[in-house]
């Protein structure tokens, strides 16, 4: 009997340690998803800076990004519509600093920086997302620390092409109030309420990211004037709107929700490696020795870091 006990006891354990694995697995894979998508949208952002003026592209991403997700979402928003009012305080709050804010910065910063700077500040976003956990009480521990330590590094290293002195522009400023906002947002998803429901809370703060970016809209419009829809913008926009809004905040959130943020945010760090990656078959912009090396900084970070 007594061997029979431990044998018992041996399969739960390694039961149970395979179920942690796979959350934690699928968390960090919907991170890296999330990221990878989100890298494509600097390019489509700085791409539409000449053409769309910033509050317009927003507020369209976000009603192209609500429509996509309605089939999906509608119907549990609409069941759960007592639980939203009952929350709509926090659900205002994370579309304020996750809809109408992050992507405004983002976008303004596409006026005067390059795709590649938006990625590898948007890279500093984890530092502030490990500040909210420990804060949070959340326990990083010596190998999350240490990970996240050369990440931040290796990304400082690629900011300064090579060396720890640099000069930001207002552009590299607007992103790092970005970043900072994206952290908040991700921080938030921390608190948000079990019973409510991922795709609810989802095209929930869609729509009220668009009705507070609604008055700048039209002020925009009014003093702009609006803009021309080409193929181009076209393209963009929709790129912008399902890709990165419906699916990479989808999986973003759900990524939070198993790994937490600060762990989600250490996988963030791929970004800048991503960007470089899509402006090389992209733009033809080539990676020099330099720039390896940072990225092998990152890649060692993000690799650290994302494990227990």
């Amino acid at each position: 009997m007594a061997v029979m006990d431990r044998v018992r006891t041996v399969a739960q354990h390694q039961s149970g340690s395979q179920a942690a694995r796979g959350p934690a697995g699928l968390g960090v894979l919907l991170a890296l998803v999330a990221t990878v998508v989100w890298s494509g949208s600097f390019v489509a952002t700085r791409g539409m800076a000449d053409t769309v003026p910033p509050v317009q592209a927003v507020f369209w991403r976000w009603i192209i990004a609500a429509l996509a997700v309605a089939p999906f979402a509608a119907r549990q928003a609409w069941r759960q519509r007592a639980l939203i009012r009952k929350h709509l305080g926090f659900t205002a709050l994370a579309s304020l600093f996750g809809v109408a804010l992050y992507n405004t910065l983002v976008h303004q910063a596409g006026l005067t920086t390059s795709a590649s700077n938006m990625g590898m500040i948007m890279a500093a976003s984890p530092v502030v997302m490990a500040l909210y956990a420990r804060l949070g009480g959340e326990r990083l521990g010596a190998r999350r620390t240490f990970g996240l330590v050369l990440a931040a590094f290796g990304v400082l290293l690629l900011v300064g092409d090579g060396s720890l002195g640099f000069d930001f522009g207002a552009g590299d400023l607007w992103m790092f109030a970005a970043a900072l906002s994206f952290a908040t947002y991700s921080a938030l998803l921390r608190r948000k309420p079990a019973e409510l429901g991922g795709p609810a809370f989802l095209i929930t703060t869609f729509v009220l990211g668009a009705l507070m970016l609604a008055p700048a809209y039209a002020v925009s419009v009014t003093v702009q004037g609006g803009f021309e829809v080409t193929a181009g913008t076209a393209g963009m926009l929709l790129y912008v709107g399902v890709m990165s809004s419906a699916v990479a905040f989808f999986a973003w959130n759900k990524a939070v929700s198993l790994i937490g943020a600060a762990r989600a945010g250490v996988v963030y760090y791929l970004q800048p490696v991503c960007v470089a990656g899509l402006g090389l078959l992209l733009l033809g912009e080539r990676t020099g020795p330099a720039q390896l090396l940072c990225m092998a900084l990152i890649l060692g970070g993000v690799s650290l870091g994302a494990r227990r």
